[in-house]
């Protein structure tokens, strides 16, 4: 790979800081601002719905930039609304800026996609994919815990600086590192890339990702809440279990990236079957501190493994889009991560408890199941039109 694919995980290393802290922070938020758990928890579904609409969005709108450019701007205006909401008093204010702050990351993200699997080759995006959301899965094993800490010992503003101040080495290793070369026209019409995105494999490849997502942030929320309220974990256990969750992450990226170029099917079949046994299991043992503390990790590493395969295989399912392609991946895991979050707080809010979201997440991963099997039933229906499965990669849905 590239050594400019791993400076650009650097950037989404402090975009995956920010998206996944609040995780650990959600209580202290609540209390400081006056607001519920599950009205702080809307923090998380603001920033999934800054990304729904800047990844498709921003991705349009910086195809004839030069990637470089479009890099280092979506990062600035990322680290300064981070700045922002370090210091605001307001909740109202707060939550604009996880807006603002989501739709440059989303932009960053999906230039970041076409740029790492141009670098890396047409039958190598599996592995530009996983080394480019190590970043996110990095941020789960030190940042987000990392963040946990800073808050409990300075308050949540400070792993809002943290990640400001994170973000400025990986602007310089942008500007040195990134080539800053200019846009082909031949390539960069947004009508071309629109054409290309009519595969009903990537559709369904979109949907799935959004459920499983959905599954993994549901919970992923108010996984604080959880182990302290329902497993009887102390508070100064949250960070430890953020960054089990985190190692899991990471060995699932690691291992869907040797995988997703070779074999996605089965991992995506095989690795979604265990996703609903895991959650399943999850509720009901949630009270018993050994199960939920091998859950966590297990379920981190199917929840990614998965999730980094389904954005490959939408990457492949759309090779004249590479832009849009991500930006549209990205948009679809984060209607997930909007959708999920806020099923659990439903559920909370209903007075089902903390162990609610275990079950919505289970019931997500049952749906994509399900999606696939009614799509593998249409397609054998369907008289088989080579061009929507391009040769580098298998179609996996």
């Amino acid at each position: 790979m590239p050594f400019a694919i791993y400076l650009l995980g650097l950037a989404v290393f402090a975009q995956g800081t920010s998206e996944f802290m609040l995780s650990g922070l959600i209580p202290d938020i609540a209390r400081d601002m006056h607001v519920s758990i599950p009205a702080a928890g809307s923090l998380t579904t603001a920033f999934a719905a800054g990304m729904i609409v800047g990844a498709p969005l921003l991705a349009i709108l910086s195809l004839r930039w030069p990637r470089r450019r479009a890099l280092l701007v979506f990062l600035t205006a990322f680290l300064l609304v981070h700045v922002l909401g370090a210091l605001t008093t307001s909740f109202g204010v707060l939550l604009a800026t996880r807006v603002v702050g989501a739709v440059a990351n989303a932009g960053f993200l999906a230039v970041g996609l076409a740029t790492a699997t141009g670098m890396a080759g047409p039958d190598a995006k599996g592995r530009a994919t996983s080394v480019l959301l190590g970043g996110t899965t990095l941020a789960c094993i030190v940042g987000v815990p990392a963040g946990a800490l800073l808050g409990q010992q300075w308050g949540w503003r400070a792993a809002f600086w943290a990640v400001a101040v994170v973000s400025v080495p990986a602007l310089l290793a942008i500007l040195r590192s990134v080539p800053a070369t200019a846009p082909d026209p031949a390539r960069t019409s947004a009508r071309r890339e629109l054409r290309a995105l009519r595969s009903p494999r990537l559709l369904v490849t979109l949907l799935l990702g959004a459920l499983v997502n959905g599954a993994t942030f549901c919970t992923f929320t108010y996984l604080a809440p959880l182990v302290t309220h329902v497993t009887g974990f102390g508070p100064g256990w949250v960070p430890a279990v953020l960054a089990l969750f985190g190692l899991g992450s990471f060995v699932g990226v690691t291992a869907g990236g040797r995988l997703a170029d070779v074999r996605p099917r089965q991992l995506l079949v095989t690795g979604g079957a265990l996703l609903l046994v895991g959650w399943v299991a999850f509720a009901v043992t949630a009270g018993n501190p050994v199960a939920t503390t091998v859950l966590v990790f297990v379920q981190g590493t199917l929840s990614f493994a998965v999730g980094s395969t389904l954005i490959a295989q939408a990457l492949y399912a759309a090779p004249g889009a590479p832009t849009l392609a991500g930006g549209f991946a990205t948009a679809a895991l984060n209607v997930g991560a909007a959708l999920g979050p806020s099923f659990g707080g439903i559920a909370i809010g209903a007075g089902l408890g903390y162990r609610a979201p275990l079950w919505v997440s289970a019931l997500l991963v049952a749906l994509a199941l399900a999606t696939v099997g009614v799509a593998r039933g249409v397609r054998h229906r369907t008289p088989h039109h080579p061009e929507e499965a391009p040769a580098a990669a298998p179609a996996a849905p």
